[in-house]
């Protein structure tokens, strides 16, 4: 069976109070309310992911939440990734070639400039930014995560909160 990623941007986050971290910024309204939108647009689709896997940065964890509350998911069951925060493209890789053979179908949720750049490296999807909120599903032709690498995916589905159905 092969496999397929669906990489997620965190929504919109606030910039947070003075002297926050930027691991510990939440999302703003907008942001909650596209996580929600866009969980439910995939779940539309058919396009159900078996695990979520999230940084644990505040805004990234919340719009995993937002993913799981619509699709039944329960919070437990959202495997944190430290490394997934401010990663890079091999950093990411990393984590996606150790993912758990048993899942055809996995989120990942986390940041960019990480994420736009790792979109293009695995599928070649010259997205220029991925948008907060926005969701890239790549297809690999085989059944094993650890053989992901560059160019080996294809773009199967893009789409952010700005692209509004008809």
């Amino acid at each position: 069976m092969a496999k397929q990623l669906i990489v997620v941007r965190h929504g919109k986050s606030d910039q947070g109070e003075y002297g926050m971290s930027d691991f510990d910024r939440t999302l703003n309204h907008r942001g909650n309310k596209n996580a929600n939108e866009m969980a439910e647009r995939i779940t539309q689709k058919g396009i159900i992911p078996e695990l979520i896997v999230s940084s644990p940065a505040v805004r990234a964890l919340t719009t995993a939440k937002h993913f799981a509350d619509v699709l039944k998911f329960p919070y437990n069951a959202i495997q944190q990734e430290q490394a997934i925060y401010e990663a890079n493209t091999t950093a990411l890789l990393k984590v996606i070639n150790q993912l758990n053979n048993d899942y055809e179908r996995i989120a990942l949720f986390g940041h960019n400039p990480g994420l736009t750049e790792l979109v293009n490296y695995l599928a070649d999807a010259k997205i220029y930014n991925l948008p907060t909120a926005g969701v890239v599903v790549i297809d690999f032709p085989f059944d094993d995560w650890f053989l992901v690498s560059q160019h080996t995916g294809s773009l199967f589905f893009f789409d952010s909160p700005k692209n509004q159905e008809d």
